[in-house]
């Protein structure tokens, strides 16, 4: 299974469009169950000081890991830029589930990463910063990642993606990952 995460806890997020979007190709290409997680729709009252006790985790938190991480064997981050990185809380949303079942997580599973920005850079620097996360949980990340640049220029008033050149290295970009 394909687990595709919007790594953006930000209500109605371009980050959550451009996860849909790539849910729907991969859900096309992959001939494989492919699941959407976005951590703006996730309930949020697993945020307290005993979330790192194993005894006390959510009951909520646990069952999304069940089903979206888990139960993964292939994962697609979309990650928006936030102060030139990632979003505190997707590193937040991988603390957390990081204290149930520690290795059975992310070890030995791989990874693409997609970057969005409104900016020129597709979120280059925070894809870096996240691949040095996955890697210490030992994942393996495809090489070819994914820097979407100014993400407000490619979406219509819908929030669709028209942009033939950045639909076909989309594309590309999943038939790699299937391959990987």
């Amino acid at each position: 299974m394909i687990s595709i995460i919007s790594g953006s806890n930000r209500k109605n997020s371009e980050c959550l469009r451009f996860a849909t979007l790539i849910f729907e190709r991969v859900s096309q290409l992959a001939g494989e169950p492919t699941k959407l997680l976005a951590l703006e729709e996730i309930p949020h009252d697993w945020f307290f000081p005993e979330m790192y006790d194993k005894g006390k985790q959510n009951k909520g938190l646990a069952d999304i890991q069940d089903e979206y991480i888990l139960g993964a064997d292939k994962f697609i981050f979309v990650i928006p830029e936030y102060n030139g990185t990632f979003p505190g809380a997707l590193k937040l949303f991988i603390d957390a589930v990081s204290v149930r079942q520690y290795k059975d997580n992310f070890k030995l599973k791989k990874a693409g990463l997609v970057g969005i920005s409104s900016g020129r850079a597709g979120n280059t620097r925070g894809m870096d910063h996240f691949t040095t996360v996955l890697h210490h949980l030992g994942a393996s990340v495809l090489p070819n990642q994914l820097p979407i640049s100014r993400i407000h220029d490619l979406m219509n008033d819908s929030g669709e993606v028209t942009d033939a050149p950045t639909l076909e290295v989309l594309d590309k970009f999943i038939r790699e990952l299937l391959d990987f």
